[in-house]
């Protein structure tokens, strides 16, 4: 079976990283994905989706380290679900990506020497 998504796009905030009971990081951000199309009537329209991602271990510190709002990256990755309990104790499914690749083509990381590219091999489960 095969559950892969690339995106191009620009993160909509700022990374926001934490650390799992057990002591590993992972990184949250989302990003803006634009497509551009035409109507019945031939005008350009452009739609937007957003997308939720999380990164984890060594992926999830480069991404807080270089990436920041309007940061744009090339990601692969592969969609999952998750519930949760919201703060008024609603059960809630939310699908996010989980990155294991990272292309940074903006922003400050461009700055940083030889941090074009973050890959995570091994995915946390």
């Amino acid at each position: 079976m095969l559950n892969k998504i690339m995106l191009i796009g620009n993160l909509g905030r700022d990374p926001e990283m934490n650390v799992t009971g057990d002591g590993t990081p992972f990184t949250r951000f989302s990003i803006a994905v634009n497509r551009r199309t035409r109507n019945a009537k031939g005008e350009r329209q452009e739609e937007t989706e957003w997308f939720n991602v999380v990164a984890w271990r060594q992926l999830a510190e480069t991404c807080n380290t270089y990436l920041q709002k309007g940061s744009k990256v090339y990601l692969e990755g592969r969609l999952t679900q998750r519930k949760y309990t919201d703060k008024n104790g609603v059960e809630r499914t939310t699908v996010e990506v989980v990155a294991n690749d990272v292309e940074f083509l903006s922003g400050k990381q461009q700055s940083a020497a030889g941090a074009d590219l973050a890959t995570e091999g091994d995915e946390f489960p």
